[in-house]
């Protein structure tokens, strides 16, 4: 992080936010451009100028004013990236006092609700009020991008405000995470089945910053919202079968299909669109994205070669060539671990929201849980090829077969850092293993394969438990965070208690417990099986 910097965006940012973002929801719900809607043409060409902004918002990288780059540590590698067992960075920010050990900085945890309401939310309603009804398929896509966009929202935080969003006379209320999740079910029906009853002209292609090179169609449009629609349906499993049955059963037959080849990686491109990875910035400009020490445990111990397409050798003396992470929650305060192993992630990486290995991965679930017909391993090991194929190291015969398991971790300079490994099994897929212990080998390959999104892998690690993460050492949350069960949620803005209380009331009341990092999110059940 580029401290100095970052620490005075923070205050002003939460200044700036307590009387704009989360006190004043009706002014962001406001056009404030100086025309009326008499006075303005819509056509497709500003529709797709919003969506563009719309797309650089979810893995978020686009400047308002204040920079770029930074936004995004704070809204995500800060949090997610860190909690999902990826990354850490090695500097001890606050003394080492922050994040890492559960004392939840205020000034980072509010960025990701700040931003996207601030400046995203925004965007999609303009283009929602204006394209329904001359140009669906925009309408459409608008709708499959608000919901990617705010699921990882509510993963974050739990209850939000999605369905009255822009309605100013509704106090901008909130929704329960139960109704938000509904409502994106609803979305995503609307998108695809708008999509598919589509025969006009316009085409999106040119405004079209995600889907792959050469696929920019409708049709890709529809197998992502399949795919979205699906990785939602098996979020809820537990918390509400029989709708995530229901859901899963509607994206598994949809004749638009889902995302299944190779190709078809869903991510934030970098060419000639003005958009830059900011995890590459960070990492290659600010130097300041390493290994997890959970990352080094699973990928070493289980020799998986993806191991050199994710994360650089380390380079200190003694150990240079050797693969080091870092261990989450130790409260170190040096900076010794400047050598170990950084992230290759550089600001030309297209940034990666949804993989086909994913998609193999979650029908693989669907299978288990007895959702569809199709063969719970075969699936499984599709989704472990369809990543070796993305990534581009080899077949994964071998890989398949193999009976490795998790390495224990020795951290390089404190003895008492080390670990025994806890991810105790192995790729080889096993017929007569358990459903928990099928469900912890798909859920780790998963983990394996979503790198580097931060987002998703920690929001499955915590509904399901896998893959098996180190606790921190250190808890500075005061007993609000357990330090087995680990992190759960981020607090709300600190910008809502006093910007709008009735607001925050609503939150607090629909989450069910304290407003704590703690706190279950009503998907996060605990159980992964109740039969």
């Amino acid at each position: 992080m580029k401290t100095r910097f970052l620490n005075k965006m923070a205050g002003l940012l939460a200044v700036l936010l307590l009387f704009s973002c989360t006190g004043k929801f009706e002014e962001y719900n406001t056009d404030n451009t100086g025309f009326t809607d008499e006075q303005k043409t819509y056509d497709y060409n500003t529709f797709g100028v919003w969506l563009k902004v719309v797309q650089m918002g979810i893995y978020f990288n686009y400047d308002w004013g204040s920079g770029k780059n930074w936004h995004f540590q704070t809204m995500q590698n800060l949090n997610a990236d860190m909690f999902s067992g990826y990354m850490h960075d090695f500097k001890p920010f606050n003394a080492g006092l922050g994040n890492t050990v559960y004392n939840l900085q205020d000034g980072w945890n509010g960025t990701m609700w700040d931003n996207t309401y601030g400046y995203i939310m925004t965007e999609i309603k303009q283009t929602e009020d204006h394209s329904r009804d001359k140009y669906p398929a925009f309408y459409a896509i608008a709708k499959i991008l608000k919901v990617e966009i705010m699921h990882r929202i509510s993963d974050y935080y739990g209850p939000i405000v999605y369905t009255k969003f822009g309605e100013s006379d509704a106090g901008v209320m909130p929704d329960s995470q139960k109704d938000a999740y509904y409502a994106f079910f609803w979305d995503l029906g609307e998108a695809i089945h708008l999509l598919s009853e589509y025969d006009g002209e316009e085409t999106f292609s040119r405004f079209d910053m995600i889907m792959p090179e050469n696929y920019r169609s409708f049709g890709e449009w529809m197998r992502f919202a399949n795919s979205l629609r699906l990785r939602l349906a098996i979020r809820i499993a537990m918390a509400d079968p029989d709708k995530a049955r229901d859901e899963a059963h509607k994206s598994l037959t949809h004749p638009a299909g889902l995302l299944e080849e190779a190709y078809e990686v869903v991510a934030v491109s970098t060419a000639g669109t003005g958009y830059s990875n900011p995890l590459g910035e960070i990492n290659k400009a600010w130097g300041e994205v390493f290994m997890n020490a959970n990352m080094e445990s699973i990928l070493k111990g289980y020799k998986d070669p993806r191991l050199s397409r994710y994360f650089e050798p380390a380079t200190g003396q003694g150990y240079s060539g050797e693969y080091r992470g870092i261990r989450q929650g130790t409260g170190f305060n040096h900076s010794r671990y400047s050598e170990h192993s950084r992230s290759t992630i550089t600001q030309k990486t297209d940034a990666i929201l949804m993989t086909p290995a994913e998609v193999w991965f979650l029908r693989a679930e669907a299978s288990l849980r007895g959702w569809s017909g199709e063969d719970a391993g075969t699936c499984y090991e599709q989704g472990v090829r369809s990543s070796f194929n993305q990534w581009r190291v080899g077949e994964a015969n071998a890989y398949l077969q193999s009976d490795h398991v998790a390495a224990d971790f020795v951290d390089t300079f404190t003895p008492d850092y080390s670990a025994k490994a806890l991810c105790l099994v192995s790729p080889a897929w096993d017929e007569e293993a358990s459903r928990e212990t099928k469900l912890e080998k798909i859920i780790t390959q998963k983990w394996i394969a979503c790198y580097p999104e931060g987002c998703e892998a920690w929001a499955e690690q915590r509904r399901t438990g896998y893959p098996r993460l180190f606790p921190v050492l250190v808890n500075k949350s005061n007993g609000k965070i357990d330090t087995r069960t680990m992190i759960r949620r981020l607090n709300f803005p600190v910008s809502i208690i006093s910007g709008n209380p009735a607001q925050y009331f609503a939150l607090c009341e629909y989450l069910g417990g304290p407003d704590t990092g703690g706190t279950r999110l009503w998907w996060d059940t605990g159980v992964n099986f109740r039969d």
